[in-house]
């Protein structure tokens, strides 16, 4: 590869052709990338569908993130949306807008992130389609597709009083890594600084991955729709965030046990992507769930017994305003 070759030298159709053979094949796809669009087999006849997008500046700094640390976060922030559904990833589309002289590295970083995760976190699911464009600013859209394997989806809205709230995966640590960011990983001027990142993420491994790099337990959404989880979410936003919104939709309270859940900041702190589940009472739950609380009339959170009525978790209306990401 030659060091100096840029997007807007090389074009799309080059861009493309480097890109596509570093990119993960889906085991459903019929077609792949090349036509106009992919398509897949959906056996059921049913199929779950999401999309989100990182953009630099509200959710990532190059400074911090290496390009397969982007691919990787963009790929599983959306397998995990797929999760919580209790489906299985089977497919993403891509689309990349980034400015014309980036180095095509930079695709071919994000392209071998996608694919790592992809075969790391969901076994079978591949990138069959996208789009690549022009920006001022790096963009990252990926839109995910999952199967049901013919069982009702699991929704926000099943909770029953009396169930058992349980979580699969960690809880704080992300938001612990995005504290270490802003706190150390910046020059003198306050700006994200490259080197300054290393030093920290050979000093805070876990919570520095947990941020730039997580790893959604994937599985584990199948595996609580198999117990017969009565509503699930992916914990992207903050847990008490989060909890809320089952309990909204659910029209119930969510009672949550600090001393099951651990650290302060795990009440707050968003980009766990955990799997936050409820089960009727008395269900065992599978392995990698622990208890962290219970389903109870009412509506809103509560923290051992209390009304949580702190502010907290990730709006990016409310918390973006030009200089936290």
């Amino acid at each position: 590869m030659i060091a100096s070759e840029r997007l807007g030298q090389l074009g799309e159709s080059a861009t493309l052709a480097r890109i596509f053979p570093r990119l993960p094949a889906a085991a459903a796809q019929l077609i792949g990338p090349g036509d106009d669009a992919a398509v897949l087999v959906a056996a059921d006849g049913r199929y779950v569908v999401t999309t989100d997008m990182m953009i630099h500046g509200p959710d990532f700094r190059l400074a911090w993130s290496s390009a397969h640390d982007l691919g990787w976060k963009a790929a599983a922030t959306n397998l995990s949306d797929v999760a919580a559904m209790g489906a299985t990833p089977t497919a993403l589309v891509v689309a990349i807008a980034a400015p014309a002289d980036s180095p095509i590295s930079l695709l071919e970083g994000i392209a071998d992130g996608l694919r790592d995760a992809c075969v790391a976190l969901a076994p079978g699911c591949g990138v069959v389609g996208g789009d690549l464009s022009v920006s001022s600013v790096l963009t990252i859209a990926v839109t995910a597709f999952g199967d049901l394997g013919g069982r009702a989806p699991v929704l926000r809205s099943g909770a029953q009083v009396g169930d058992t709230v349980a979580v699969s995966g960690a809880l704080g640590q992300a938001a612990l890594g995005l504290q270490l960011l802003f706190e150390s990983a910046i020059d003198d001027a306050g700006e994200p600084d490259a080197a300054c990142a290393a030093a920290l993420r050979a000093e805070h491994p876990a919570a520095i991955a947990a941020q730039l790099a997580p790893t959604p337990p994937i599985a584990d959404g199948v595996a609580a729709a198999l117990a017969g989880a009565t509503a699930m979410i992916d914990l992207s936003d903050g847990l008490v965030l989060d909890a809320r919104r089952i309990a909204l939709a659910s029209s119930v309270a969510i009672a949550l046990d600090s001393a099951a859940i651990g650290s302060r900041a795990a009440f707050t702190g968003g980009e766990d992507h955990s799997l936050l589940a409820t089960f009727p009472a008395g269900t065992m739950l599978p392995a990698r769930f622990r208890a962290i609380g219970a389903v109870v009339a009412g509506d809103g959170v509560l923290v051992d017994g209390t009304p949580y009525e702190e502010r907290g978790g990730w709006d990016p209306y409310r918390e973006w305003d030009g200089a936290v990401g």
